[in-house]
């Protein structure tokens, strides 16, 4: 039985999933991606809820998806880099979608710019995520609901 909970979850991380997937794939594939997901969420759903990290079931299935429909499996700093980075999104809003501890976000962001700073940067992903992108949301949209760090709207 899918709840208000349910709904909550995909309200929530549909914006940044589908924001992930674009940078990855191709407009179709990356719809069918969110698709997939949120399925296996909702068929799920009882056993995911009672997980400590609900959002850390999703987010481990979801990037393994996009790995398999890309070919490149990307590594937590480049994915936290990119969520950071290019996606907008801030600590705290990476930590709720990813499931991880907000400290463990920091730590792998200053991986990414150790790496950088070093001349290793992460692998530069092949989209990025911009107001005017359709993958994200539309012109003004604010990255379909993915709030930027940087100015909080």
């Amino acid at each position: 039985m899918i709840t208000n909970a349910f709904y909550a979850f995909y309200d929530l991380h549909r914006p940044a999933y589908h924001a992930y997937a674009a940078a990855y794939l191709p407009p179709e594939e990356a719809r069918i991606a969110v698709t997939h997901i949120f399925a296996l969420v909702a068929d799920h759903w009882s056993t995911i809820i009672s997980q400590r990290y609900p959002s850390a079931w999703a987010w481990e299935r979801y990037t393994r998806t996009i790995a398999r429909r890309s070919g490149r499996t990307p590594t937590a700093t480049e994915d936290v880099h990119l969520l950071y980075e290019q996606l907008f999104l801030s600590i705290d809003q990476i930590a709720t979608v990813t499931g991880v501890e907000p400290a463990a976000v920091t730590a792998l962001l200053a991986a990414a710019h150790r790496s950088a700073s070093q001349g290793r940067r992460p692998q530069k992903s092949p989209g990025r995520c911009t107001a005017d992108s359709r993958h994200c949301g539309g012109a003004g949209s604010r990255h379909g609901g993915v709030v930027s760090p940087r100015t909080g709207s």
